[in-house]
């Protein structure tokens, strides 16, 4: 029964993977190929389609978007890259000629997207 709860233990360990064991590089990769663009490498809405989008990007480094990021985590992010705005991202991009391929995201890419964008936000204080 001990062998068994603790081999539970284990599986349970790698599906919950904690936020804190995302893949910091991996984060990094995805955010500077994916969101740079509009939201620029310090995260405040200055990339270079930051204004060319109606509303224009926003500067994720203010209090309001960590208070979110704290009590949400994991879901702002997903629900930005799942299009809670509809058509925004794709028409802003198709609107400016830039390209990104498709990505088929992770459960792993959402976590350390998060803990990138996290560990920009609080290097910004």
């Amino acid at each position: 029964m001990k062998v068994l709860f603790i081999a539970s233990l284990g599986i349970l360990a790698l599906v919950q993977t904690p936020l804190s064991f995302a893949d910091n590089a991996n984060g990094k990769t995805l955010y500077s190929q994916r969101c740079a663009v509009c939201h620029g490498a310090d995260i405040k809405g200055t990339g270079p389609l930051a204004n060319k989008s109606n509303p224009p990007t926003p500067d994720l480094t203010t209090s309001t978007f960590k208070k979110r990021l704290n009590d949400y985590p994991g879901v702002i992010v997903s629900s930005i890259i799942l299009r809670p705005n509809g058509d925004l991202i794709p028409r802003t991009l198709r609107e400016n000629g830039v390209k990104i391929p498709p990505h088929a995201w992770s459960i792993k890419d959402l976590r350390d997207l998060h803990q990138y964008m996290t560990g920009v936000i609080s290097k910004n204080r």
